[in-house]
């Protein structure tokens, strides 16, 4: 069965265009499936859908259906706004095209497209009405160098279709980057640090936790996992010499006086920064928590939504409770989950995001980017809990090797 999570980390697929210009059809057609409704009338797409698939050819995706971006009125603005903040949750986008029309609305688009580093390819559909002209064409290839294509849902193979997606969507959208294959070695042992309380889920490690181990594995190297109270026994009498020791960051003192300084350590959340997040702006922007102020906003950004723990929560209650101990300092603190749209982003004077591993690295570099384009300073959550901690230099110490090597 795939779960929400699953889908989440997908290629996110955004279809986009004009009301009644067939977006709706043409996901039906690609999908072999009645996901999308579709109707003569202009505007039946009235909010973004998103549906998980498999495409043939390209696997595992969600498909992404949105209102039109020529939507009118004072709710047709409320509709384009939101096919708009879409565009933060997207790998790749089909921009839909008919009648050889390609004016404001199209190149309005195009040009969010290109500030969020987008890739996408312009369909002229419903072609057995009007086929695409040889002078828009070859227009639309000089100003903006894509690809597009003529189609029709009636008429055309949608297979010419389907691999000019595969030859185009960037090949990052699939493939998760092995952050510790420059770090550990085959036949290596690595000692993973997994507390189990009362926010650890029922029968399960969390996701961080299983990836890592799969990325160990991949590695051909070796992980051993235990709770944070045999660790010791464990460095001590067993694996005295484990080549890299991950924790749960919050966990991190107990851990550090541990584990020998000559070993490694860092956290599940640091690998997942270094794998999805802007790693270089957390690094220049942790160790602003020394320069906060009494009054400072900082924005917590948490990837999920999930039931919150009053008393464990650890981006709503142990970070900030951390962080005014730390500073001594009294500071105001707000909860964004999901991909939820943030608004005055310059009243915050610091950011923090989770690990993000239900989400896609883009979805992450495009939440992080209006605070990285305004100046505020970004951290990540085990990054500023290891800086609180007194243990930042030591948590991050295995990716510094790597770059000053």
């Amino acid at each position: 069965m795939t779960t929400k999570r699953g889908n989440e980390l997908r290629p996110h697929i955004g279809i986009y265009g004009r009301r009644n210009y067939g977006k709706s059809s043409l996901i039906n057609k690609i999908t072999k499936q009645d996901i999308a409704i579709v109707s003569d009338i202009a505007g039946t797409t009235t909010d973004i859908v998103k549906k998980a698939i498999e495409i043939s050819q390209i696997g595992p995706v969600v498909i992404i259906d949105t209102a039109g971006i020529d939507d009118m009125g004072e709710l047709g603005k409320l509709r384009v706004k939101k096919t708009l903040d879409s565009l933060d949750m997207i790998d790749f986008a089909i921009l839909l095209i008919t009648h050889n029309t390609f004016d404001k609305p199209e190149k309005n688009i195009i040009d969010e497209f290109k500030k969020r580093n987008i890739p996408f390819i312009i369909i002229h559909n419903k072609s057995d009405l009007e086929p695409l002209s040889l002078r828009l064409k070859d227009k639309i290839k000089r100003d903006y160098g894509v690809p597009i294509i003529d189609f029709s849902i009636k008429n055309d193979n949608v297979q010419d279709l389907i691999e000019l997606i595969k030859n185009n969507l960037p090949e990052t959208a699939f493939k998760t980057t092995n952050i510790l294959s420059d770090i550990i070695s085959p036949g290596d042992i690595v000692l993973l640090i997994t507390p189990i309380d009362a926010e650890a889920p029922e029968g399960r490690l969390i996701l961080p936790q299983v990836q890592t181990i799969r990325q160990i594995l991949d590695n051909n190297a070796i992980a051993i996992v235990c709770k944070e109270n045999e660790a010791e026994s464990i460095i001590k009498e067993k694996f005295p010499n484990p080549s890299l020791v991950i924790t749960d960051s919050q966990v991190f003192s107990k851990v550090d006086k541990i584990v020998p300084r000559h070993i490694l350590l860092t956290s599940f959340s640091i690998l997942l920064a270094r794998q999805k997040g802007n790693f270089e702006y957390y690094l220049k922007g942790t160790p602003y928590i020394d320069k906060l102020n009494d009054n400072d906003k900082i924005l917590i950004l948490e990837s999920c939504t999930h039931d919150v723990n009053c008393d464990y929560d650890i981006g709503r209650v142990k970070i900030p409770k951390w962080l005014c101990d730390y500073t001594g300092k009294n500071l105001e603190f707000k909860v964004v989950s999901g991909l939820e749209k943030i608004d005055n982003i310059k009243d915050f004077a610091m950011v923090i995001q989770c690990g993000g591993c239900v989400v896609t690295k883009k979805q992450i570099e495009l939440r992080l980017r209006p605070a990285i384009e305004a100046g505020i300073p970004v951290s990540n959550y085990g990054m500023t809990i290891a800086y609180v901690k007194g243990i930042f230099n030591r948590a991050i110490q295995p990716f510094i090797d790597l770059q000053s090597s």
